[in-house]
């Protein structure tokens, strides 16, 4: 092997553990519920789109208080996410992964609600590493009942 190839192989390497580690300190985040300015440039690029249930959003600004007022209808959270596969293609990539979300409602009740679904995300290479530019939750099923959202949540979604 040449050293041309052993710089691509090792670059190949690189951005995958770059990747899974942006991808699983996302997750962690969630949890550990500090959402803010630096929170948001830590993992999304400025001109991000993000599709979930609750509404799909664009722009940094706009997901950060999206992904706020969803979170706050939660005491606590736990997501988990799996089986990713990793495509890397120059300065853009792609991951497609399982993602499951179990919720402790913040109405008081203790209830729970979980989540299953696939997470696809687009990340492309910036100057402070990889960075989320547009993602989309899909939910396969799930199991308890949902936080109720307040009226005028899906239309702020557009935002």
């Amino acid at each position: 092997m040449d050293t041309k190839e052993m710089r691509r192989q090792l670059q190949a390497l690189t951005d995958r553990a770059e990747i899974t580690d942006l991808m699983d300190r996302y997750l962690h985040s969630l949890d550990d519920g500090v959402l803010d300015e630096e929170w948001a440039r830590a993992f999304h690029t400025e001109d991000v789109t993000a599709e979930m249930p609750i509404g799909t959003v664009h722009g940094r600004d706009a997901l950060l208080a999206h992904i706020r007022r969803g979170m706050a209808l939660f005491d606590r959270t736990v997501h988990l996410g799996s089986n990713a596969v990793i495509e890397v293609d120059g300065d853009r990539a792609t991951v497609r992964g399982a993602q499951l979300s179990t919720h402790v409602l913040a109405d008081g009740s203790d209830g729970l609600f979980i989540s299953a679904g696939h997470a696809d995300t687009r990340l492309v290479r910036t100057a402070d590493g990889w960075r989320i530019s547009a993602s989309a939750l899909r939910v396969v099923w799930t199991q308890g009942t949902p936080p109720r959202l307040p009226e005028d949540f899906a239309s702020a979604s557009a935002t």
